[in-house]
């Protein structure tokens, strides 16, 4: 049950319409969104919002950076993301960026590995980077020294700051999202990882901080 109530669309108030503009800009570049058509719609999250259009405003400019004008390719950012959702078991963000990660090029192997987490074979030298980073800022926020070595023969100065960012960003999203109840959209529904079986993988239970 949700803790705070969505407001639907037609009791937005105009402040809450700024907070969208400043979310994403008329005219901005999308190097890294994905088509509109394949977004999730992200009515009860961002109905969410709505009851508190200056925290909006102020948090939807940083997320719209991360969504839409990073220095990291959309792949990389689902990748992310993907395992900020995992690692803190939240639902929502799972499910919404399993499409969203689908429409950036993780295949639906890929979106399985993210799972098992860095250690998956499969990755390559980056990716698996990337994921370790993940594990290493959720547990004790910071990248180890060897990792950042490893990105830093990848990824420019500002690829690895997006890359922080993205995990802090999603980390407070999962955060808001578990705390105050937001409960999936319809079309989020068939992806939740209790639909999917998606958590449940050989291997997991000793890499979560939570539900134990």
């Amino acid at each position: 049950m949700a803790r705070i109530s969505p407001r639907p669309i037609d009791d937005w108030s105009s402040a809450m319409q700024d907070a969208l503009t400043a979310f994403r800009p008329p005219g901005s570049g999308e190097p890294s969104s994905p088509p509109a058509e394949g977004r999730p719609r992200a009515g009860n999250a961002l109905g969410t919002f709505a009851c508190y259009p200056e925290l909006a405003k102020a948090y939807l400019t940083f997320n719209g950076h991360i969504l839409f004008a990073s220095s990291l390719s959309a792949r990389q950012r689902e990748l992310l993301i993907l395992r900020v959702a995992l690692l803190r078991r939240c639902e929502y963000e799972w499910a919404q960026h399993v499409v969203l990660g689908a429409n950036a090029g993780l295949t639906s192997d890929e979106i399985g590995w993210i799972v098992e987490g860095p250690e998956r074979p499969d990755w390559d030298v980056l990716d698996r980077a990337m994921l370790r980073a993940v594990d290493e800022l959720l547990e004790r926020a910071e990248v180890s020294d060897s990792t950042w070595a490893e990105l830093a023969l990848h990824l420019d100065e500002h690829q690895l700051m997006d890359l922080v960012f993205t995990v802090g960003a999603y980390e407070t999203l999962a955060m808001a999202f578990k705390s105050f109840g937001v409960e999936p959209d319809v079309d989020l529904v068939p992806h939740l990882p209790v639909n999917t079986g998606a958590w449940v993988r050989d291997g997991l239970q000793h890499k979560l901080k939570e539900g134990q």
